[in-house]
């Protein structure tokens, strides 16, 4: 397979997974091994394209976002929804900036954990969508302190490969009470402190690794993330009010089944 086109295929599985419940990280390293590549070869890759991702949220939240910022020496409101979001993103600060090497080193190399993680968290997703609590939040933007703080706690369990950034803050969300829209639509907000601060560690890390060499496969998958993560934020929403969560379990499990079965299979 040509480099360009593992680039447009990798491009499109971070944008199309990084926003919904069933693991961006875990199908980045799934596809690239179903392709026979060299992750070590495409970690610098993989680490960039994130950036595509995250100005989608930026892009189509841009809007609101600067109200926020402008309203913020004015409004209580506008205050409140980013000290939100700043106690929602601490807890994953601390815990990766501790285990970083771990995780990047140990958990990222083992392919049946992601596989399991796929797995258990589909039946978590499966079992929110037929249990969840009744919901008394329905405005991600108002959503208590609390409710931040714990969400941002759920957050930390998506450091294990495979388990989902997404998935973690969204079902974290409805157990303390956010309805699936809101839900969903605080996972966005919280996903770009987030992501900036992982991809920003992971290319400081990186920075003697890095070469231009690459520069234009690094461009096809930043454009190739950027806009797979610009529909898939566009029509969550939607999709998650109508169909709720359990399209998503069902995936989650199904990929992890056939992950695991291939993995038995080639010994």
């Amino acid at each position: 397979m040509p480099d360009w086109l593992s680039a447009v295929i990798l491009g499109l599985v971070e944008g199309l997974t990084e926003f919904i419940p069933v693991s961006s990280t875990g199908h980045l390293l799934l596809a690239a091994q179903a392709m026979g590549l060299k992750v070590a070869d495409w970690d610098t890759f993989t680490v960039l394209i994130q950036m595509g991702a995250i100005l989608a949220v930026v892009a189509l939240y841009f809007q609101r976002l600067w109200t926020v910022v402008v309203q913020m020496p004015t409004s209580p409101e506008a205050r409140r929804f980013a000290l939100s979001i700043i106690i929602a993103f601490v807890p994953a600060v601390v815990l990766g900036l501790a285990f970083h090497d771990l995780i990047k080193q140990v958990l990222f190399e083992s392919p049946r954990l992601i596989c399991w993680s796929l797995i258990i968290g589909g039946i978590v997703l499966a079992a929110i969508e037929r249990f969840s609590p009744p919901p008394r939040q329905f405005d991600a933007m108002r959503y208590p302190l609390l409710t931040a703080l714990g969400i941002g706690l759920f957050q930390t369990l998506a450091m294990v490969p495979g388990v989902s950034r997404s998935g973690a803050t969204i079902v974290g969300a409805v157990l303390l009470g956010g309805d699936k829209r809101s839900a969903a639509e605080f996972s966005f907000f919280l996903a770009i402190p987030t992501m900036a601060g992982a991809f920003a560690l992971d290319l400081y890390r990186a920075k003697d690794t890095i070469s231009l060499d690459q520069g234009g496969l690094i461009a096809i998958g930043f454009v190739v993330a950027f806009l797979s993560g610009w529909v898939v934020v566009k029509s969550m929403l939607a999709f998650v009010t109508r169909y709720g969560f359990m399209p998503f379990a069902i995936w989650r499990i199904v990929v992890g089944g056939v992950g695991l079965v291939a993995l038995q299979m080639a010994g």
